[in-house]
């Protein structure tokens, strides 16, 4: 059988490839899904007892790779499909088992050839993470510790790189695929994989214990409000109220810890915007999942080699001005934009959407007035005031309780000024039972019966009675 022989000069398989990642499943189904199909972690099982023995297994590893890449052409290989490369390779592994003599089982032959596949095609030993329906993150500290979250919780995998410059190749073939790049000159980068997962990237020097990536998976299903009530995150009667505010075109920050669902939130949200409206998208690494038909998306780029080239979100803010949007969402709200995004607010684009990193509705409002006069040192702290109490309507506030459960503890309106101070009233909170001893976190969500300061914007749009019956005690 023939296979083709590598040139000297012809890149491997880290430096050509791009990762081809899986599409996970909806979250609400990934439990039942993980125990039906036990893909990944079954290859993960075997792979540890494959590791476990001692260095002859990792020599006859090393020994099966450098024959496999040695005999098979990766330039053509990866213009072809998986499943025909699969073959070529089992059939180069079986004959470098023979013909070297190797202590190899057939499931030992499997696990190599899986890796090997891994990665030409995906992101190295870190794929089967990538394919399991139940992991949520994955943080990869130096080669020989990766860590997952799975329903909130931490936990140590066995999954281990071959050493720092494995994992520098898989983070510069992450990098590479969305026309970034990271190296000692640009050692930090944010980055996302095929199916919308979003990446971060910092390598030494920076990174003194070795290369880290971290990845925020995302569900390719829609995660919609009313799932997200069946799991808890909301009431029946919170969904009814920001679907209310969506298709009546309030302004919406989404407030919330890292890793508290504000992404998922804002998808979620954006599903009631009318298939009509001309939505503009802002965002440093692209992974919001609009539905609606007329979406332009906007990415920030980095700097190049010289240190110029850079676009911002602050860049693309203005420019989306000019592009007549009738809504715009920001991925997320960190720096001097937020100016940007007050005047978009104030200036006929309602129904705008963005998230930011606060602790209360009240903090959040405490970080725009911040990140405004980052923008604009000059302008009086009264002034940046009345623009948020005009521009912003509601506030989502998020959080990762310490069950490791998400959920949506206010939904707080802006009301107005009353003086230099701007007022507001939660009109949904979540109310902790303090009396539960237990792990997991009791509590109820509670409407605080107020009507809203919207219900005349609510009527313009034939919700009114909708409106106030969601606002029932």
């Amino acid at each position: 059988m023939s296979f083709g022989r590598k040139s000297q000069d012809e890149p491997g398989p880290a430096a050509a490839s791009t990762p081809a990642v899986a599409q996970p499943p909806d979250r609400l189904e990934r439990r039942a899904a993980h125990a039906a199909t036990p893909t990944s972690s079954a290859f993960i099982d075997r792979r540890r007892s494959v590791r476990a023995d001692n260095v002859i297994r990792t020599d006859s590893y090393n020994a099966v790779r450098q024959s496999v890449f040695a005999a098979l052409d990766v330039a053509s290989a990866l213009n072809r499909p998986a499943d025909q490369v699969r073959i070529d390779i089992e059939a180069i592994t079986t004959e470098a088992i023979r013909d070297g003599d190797l202590p190899v089982t057939q499931t030992e032959q499997r696990v190599m050839v899986q890796e090997i596949l891994h990665d030409m095609f995906g992101v190295g030993p870190i794929e089967p993470l990538l394919q399991d329906e139940t992991v949520d993150d994955i943080m990869v500290n130096g080669p020989d510790q990766v860590y997952v979250e799975r329903y909130g919780k931490l936990e140590l995998t066995t999954v281990k790189f071959r050493d720092n410059a494995h994992v520098i190749s898989v983070a510069q073939r992450i990098a590479a695929s969305v026309g970034r790049r990271v190296d000692e000159s640009s050692p930090m980068v944010d980055a996302r994989l095929q199916d919308g997962s979003r990446v971060n990237v910092i390598i030494p020097p920076l990174a003194i214990d070795g290369a880290s990536i971290s990845i925020r998976k995302f569900s390719r299903k829609d995660l919609t409000l009313p799932r997200l009530a069946a799991r808890g995150t909301l009431s029946p009667a919170m969904t009814r109220l920001l679907e209310i505010a969506a298709a009546c075109r309030l302004n919406i920050v989404i407030s919330g810890g890292t890793g508290s669902g504000k992404t998922t939130m804002l998808n979620a949200l954006s599903r009631y915007i009318a298939e009509t409206d001309r939505i503009v998208t802002i965002e440093d690494a692209a992974e919001l999942q609009l539905q609606q038909p007329h979406v332009v998306r906007l990415e920030t780029r980095p700097p190049s080699i010289e240190g110029t080239g850079a676009i911002n979100q602050g860049d693309l803010m203005r420019n989306a001005l000019r592009m007549r949007p009738d809504r715009i969402i920001l991925g997320e709200t960190r720096g001097a934009e937020a100016f940007d995004v007050l005047q978009a607010m104030n200036t006929g684009h309602d129904g705008s959407m963005t998230t930011l990193h606060a602790n209360s509705p009240r903090d959040a409002i405490t970080r725009l007035e911040s990140m405004v006069m980052m923008a604009n040192g000059n302008l009086p702290l009264y002034s940046i005031r009345h623009q948020i109490a005009s521009a912003v309507n509601l506030i989502v506030q998020v959080e990762r309780l310490r069950d490791g459960s998400r959920k949506i503890t206010h939904i707080t309106e802006i009301v107005g000024m009353e003086g230099d101070v701007i007022i507001t009233q939660d009109l949904f909170h979540f109310a902790y039972n303090a009396a539960a001893q237990r792990d997991d976190v009791s509590g109820a969500h509670e409407s605080t019966g107020m009507r809203p300061n919207f219900t005349e914007q609510a009527r313009y749009y034939g919700m009114e009675a909708a409106l106030i019956e969601a606002m029932r005690p």
